[in-house]
């Protein structure tokens, strides 16, 4: 791929299309044809031609900028992630994105899968969004003060998310859980937090412990900073243990909220059982504490409704971000009425923020919406992220490889070394230097997956069946010439 990604849509569609179609047939070439067959395809010179090849060996822009980055920022980056670290290697440092495909500074090209970390459902630079922001920008970028637009999108949303009767747009992810906690201590008078291992729900204080991606290799996976006095208050229990997590709750009635992600995002793709949902709802009803949905991934992903529509359960609170903002930093808070009414101004809960609302992001977050509300937008969705998925599960059950393929909806995670993952607790035996030679192997190919064994992937609108089936080639390929090595 490389430089040459431009090369294939020189070519006459008929030809693309009959080698996405004999690529997509490669589970069944394998088994039915002889090894010198097999092995005709895996050299096929047609994906030669298309530059798939190509491998990306050098990037000295990259290089500099990231050299220079580390002496004005700590570590080089704005969030740890981005750092590779532990992959030996200059972290990608990015020019420019259109469609599913990204560019580094120096002229690479790779098919993306972490889409600003899900929050690009359409892509990078869509049309109507890049034509929605420009026009907002011409009238006004921002103002601290109040526009129809934030009603506007308030209102799109509540209409897919009733649970969200009234809410409260904020920045980010962790600006909203925060207040969403906060919000719930001050309803119930209360200041036990649960929340459970290998969830994220950002990086405010309270909540840095026992976290996702972002925090698995520091120490205890937390932080340091943190006084023993901010957190004391908060209880991390493991994801999915039933009788553990109901014995608990019933046993202290001290319990302000109940946090989790009904689908963990960073701990690789792990969804809640449906039995543990509804347990949380029945016991946090039954003693006066508020069940709080951080579905600031699942959010208008995993479907028009959320996962709370997948679960059927309807919490007190719930935290949005990513797809609301269309790529730009937004984030919200809502639930019923009477909880929300207890912010100020209305109430003695205080939370305000310069940026909330921004009238850009509001305006780039309804023209999202306008796009993923149209019927059969999820349907699609899915039926891309399976061109790759399902193989890859049929090749890994087929031949007994340890490893798992999860997935909901246009999210998913290959984990390597485990075959059953219910909780953070099935990670430990995690292969991470396997996913360190997956990641490099792909990333030379010109797919960039997420920088991290704990994170999912995504898929976008915008990927096309070429650029999947290619992915599908490239970690089959993998897999068949690596399998023997998984342990």
């Amino acid at each position: 791929m490389g430089n040459c990604c431009g090369l294939r849509g020189n070519f006459p569609e008929i030809l693309v299309r009959s080698i996405a179609e004999s690529t997509y047939g490669r589970a069944k070439i394998f088994e039915k044809c002889s090894q010198d067959v097999a092995r005709f395809y895996e050299i096929n010179p047609l994906f030669r031609l298309l530059g798939y090849n190509m491998m990306i060996t050098g990037r000295p822009k990259s290089d500099e900028i990231y050299a220079a980055s580390l002496e004005r920022l700590p570590g080089g980056v704005n969030s740890p992630v981005r750092a590779f670290k532990g992959f030996d290697m200059t972290p990608m440092i990015v020019q420019k994105g259109k469609g599913d495909t990204i560019w580094d500074v120096d002229g690479n090209a790779y098919i993306d899968y972490c889409l600003s970390w899900g929050a690009l459902i359409l892509g990078h630079a869509h049309p109507a969004i890049v034509t929605s922001a420009c026009e907002q920008m011409q009238r006004g970028s921002s103002f601290g003060i109040a526009t129809p637009y934030e009603l506007f999108l308030a209102d799109k949303i509540n209409t897919y998310l009733p649970s969200m009767e009234k809410l409260r747009f904020v920045s980010s992810g962790s600006e909203a859980t925060m207040s969403a906690i906060r919000l719930a201590r001050g309803c119930t008078g209360r200041n036990t937090l649960i929340k459970f291992s290998g969830h994220y729900h950002g990086h405010s204080d309270c909540l840095l412990i026992q976290a996702g991606s972002g925090v698995t290799h520091l120490p205890k996976a937390t932080s340091k900073g943190i006084p023993n006095s901010v957190i004391q208050d908060t209880v991390c229990l493991p994801f999915n243990d039933l009788s553990t997590c109901r014995s608990y709750i019933r046993s202290h009635p001290d319990i302000a909220a109940v946090i989790l992600e009904p689908v963990a995002g960073n701990m690789g793709v792990v969804p809640a059982e449906q039995e543990f949902v509804c347990m949380l709802r029945e016991e946090t009803t039954a003693c006066g504490a508020l069940l709080i949905f951080d579905e600031v991934i699942t959010g208008f992903r995993v479907g028009l409704r959320g996962a709370q529509e997948r679960y059927q359960i309807k919490p007190d609170l719930t935290c949005l971000g990513k797809v609301i903002g269309g790529g730009y930093p937004v984030a919200a808070f809502g639930g019923r009425k009477e909880i929300m009414d207890l912010i100020a101004p209305l109430g003695a809960v205080y939370q305000g923020g310069t940026l909330s609302g921004n009238p850009v992001a509001m305006c780039a977050g309804l023209e999202t919406l306008s796009h993923v509300e149209q019927e059969g937008f999820y349907e699609d969705l899915e039926k891309k992220t399976r061109l790759i998925t399902d193989p890859i599960e049929h090749y890994l059950e087929r031949n007994n490889v340890p490893a798992l393929l999860t997935r909901i909806g246009s999210m998913f995670t290959l984990f390597f070394g485990v075959t059953e993952v219910r909780g953070k607790e099935d990670l430990s035996q995690m292969n991470e230097v396997k996913f360190k030679a997956f990641f490099q192997y792909l990333f030379e190919r010109g797919i960039y997956a997420p920088p991290s064994a704990y994170e999912a992937w995504f898929v976008s609108s915008a990927h096309t069946e070429e650029n999947l089936l290619y992915t599908l080639d490239t970690i089959l390929t993998f897999l068949k010439k690596k399998d023997t090595e998984i342990t």
